[in-house]
């Protein structure tokens, strides 16, 4: 393991360790103060936030623009303090943290034994809304987790996310998406972060008024298991509550081949996604290169 990677993960091990035992208050603090330092220091990160809020909100001043990748931050290290205390919130703590509008579309699904995939872009707090579904609907549910470097770093996420009552597969392998189907066939509930895939993969979406990929895995789950497909977006406001919206679910056209099927599905999850992200730009954590004009032409990755 480089020094780099030791650094790292004895970075996420001290939030994780320490974070978690402040009170809330101090916590809220320390994760704004974060945020504008690293806000000031204007790195690549930050640039890129600013860039892509630049896509979401065409007709923003270079003001409005600082305005919102400031808040941007804070959003995100809102995510990241939250994240470090979950493990030690009390049920009542995580029930009362999160309010979500339409949710009887998750559970009519569930009720109904079809199985149900819950799509999200990077919004909020997607780890919070994850374990308010296994507390408050006491519903367990599969998601897919990139491998990090380095691997113990990995292990950390994962472990953190089997303890908020998660199953978690590794992304790389080839052996998820057959243990998704299988999860769905069985009138369980899978959950995916998918607004970014820059695989070969990808399905390309209009995304903004230009052209992204996003991952085609939701899709043709849908299509193969006959499980309901459900974007979800999540945004924060002033108040210690999260709040979200479950949109209804995403129809499988009734003609077309396969990839045509898929295209049109994952164009209809890129609308709802763009529809969370327009009302909330500020609580979407997207600090990597999304757009394929975007991309670097020689590599295709950020």
């Amino acid at each position: 393991m480089s020094a780099q990677d030791r650094l790292t993960d004895a970075l996420y091990g001290l939030g994780w360790g320490t974070v978690k035992k402040l009170p809330e208050p101090a916590a809220v603090r320390l994760g704004r103060t974060i945020a504008d330092l690293a806000w000031r220091k204007r790195g690549k990160g930050v640039q890129r936030l600013e860039s892509n809020y630049a896509r979401v909100v065409p007709d923003a001043s270079p003001q409005r623009l600082a305005e919102l990748s400031r808040a941007g931050m804070r959003s995100y290290l809102r995510y990241w303090m939250e994240s470090f205390r979950l493990p030690a919130w009390s049920e009542d703590r995580i029930r009362d943290g999160f309010a979500p509008q339409d949710v009887h579309h998750l559970t009519d699904g569930l009720a109904a034994g079809k199985g149900v995939i819950v799509a999200l872009p990077h919004l909020a707090n997607w780890d919070l809304a994850g374990a308010w579904v296994t507390t408050e609907l006491k519903t367990p549910f599969t998601t897919v987790a990139e491998r990090l470097k380095p691997e113990t770093l990995y292990d950390r996420f994962v472990a953190y996310r089997e303890g908020l009552g998660m199953e978690v597969l590794p992304h790389s392998g080839g052996s998820a998406f057959g243990t998704l189907a299988r999860r769905l066939r069985d009138g369980g509930l899978v959950c995916l972060v998918a607004d970014r895939d820059l695989s070969a993969s990808g399905v390309e979406v209009d995304f903004f008024g230009a052209t992204a990929r996003m991952p085609a895995g939701p899709a043709l789950l849908a299509q193969q298991t006959g499980a309901l497909l459900v974007p979800v977006t999540l945004w924060y406001d002033d108040s210690p509550v999260m709040k979200g919206r479950v949109h209804p679910p995403v129809e499988v056209p009734e003609s077309g081949s396969r990839a045509e099927k898929t295209s049109v599905m994952t164009q209809a999850l890129a609308d709802a996604f763009a529809t969370g992200i327009a009302e909330h730009p500020e609580d979407w954590h997207m600090l990597q290169r999304l757009w394929l004009a975007d991309l670097d032409p020689t590599k295709g990755t950020s």
